[in-house]
């Protein structure tokens, strides 16, 4: 399964451009508003889990933050994104691997994620995930998600979709949810898609 998962997106990224995928956005706002109202630092140290090719990290760099680390399953995706910031990607921590199997040697004020965690269907793997969120965040945490109202596939695969007490049930045991909005995403062929974002802080005790 997990060879099949990198397997599938791989091919993905190899055979299509942003313009041929549903989840590109130009301008990543509701994840930016969220991170704007952490009043982060600009040495906070961010994840952005499946950020491969997304344009949230040209932002975070135009803003003057200093450490980024993006993980994705798919190096090409990143390869895109390295070659679109040029310099820049100097800048930036790259890892190569599926969420479920990273194993962070550092901590993290803050773990953005959008669309990676409702490719998790099994409760092994939503398990695992939440387990390393746990050990590794010691700030906030925002993932998006597809709502009860969106699609129940991308990219070919079947995703979970989660409501507002849904995902803050799967996070309760770790994390205190702050504010969950709805979104729709309008894809480059101008369909739409609704996500669900909610924002966490990590429980101190």
């Amino acid at each position: 399964m997990k060879l099949d998962r990198k397997k599938h997106w791989e091919t993905v990224y190899e055979t299509k451009n942003p313009d041929q995928v549903s989840w590109t956005q130009e301008t990543p706002k509701t994840s930016l508003e969220f991170i704007h109202s952490f009043g982060l630092k600009k040495t906070a140290k961010i994840i952005d889990i499946g950020g491969g090719d997304s344009k949230l990290v040209d932002y975070l760099l135009d803003e003057g933050f200093e450490n980024i680390t993006i993980l994705d399953i798919s190096a090409k995706s990143m390869e895109k994104a390295k070659d679109r910031l040029g310099e820049k990607a100097n800048k930036v921590n790259w890892i190569v691997s599926d969420v479920t199997e990273f194993e962070p040697n550092m901590t993290f004020d803050f773990w953005h994620d959008r669309a990676t965690f409702h490719f998790l269907t099994t409760t092994e793997e939503i398990k695992k995930y939440l387990k390393t969120a746990r050990k590794s965040v010691n700030g906030f945490l925002t993932i998006g998600t597809f709502s009860k109202n969106g699609p129940k596939k991308c990219s070919g695969l079947e995703i979970k979709q989660y409501n507002e007490d849904e995902l803050t049930l799967e996070l309760k045991n770790g994390f205190d949810k702050i504010n969950c909005v709805t979104e729709d995403h309008i894809t480059p062929f101008n369909t739409t898609q609704n996500f669900l974002f909610c924002s966490f802080e990590r429980q101190l005790n």
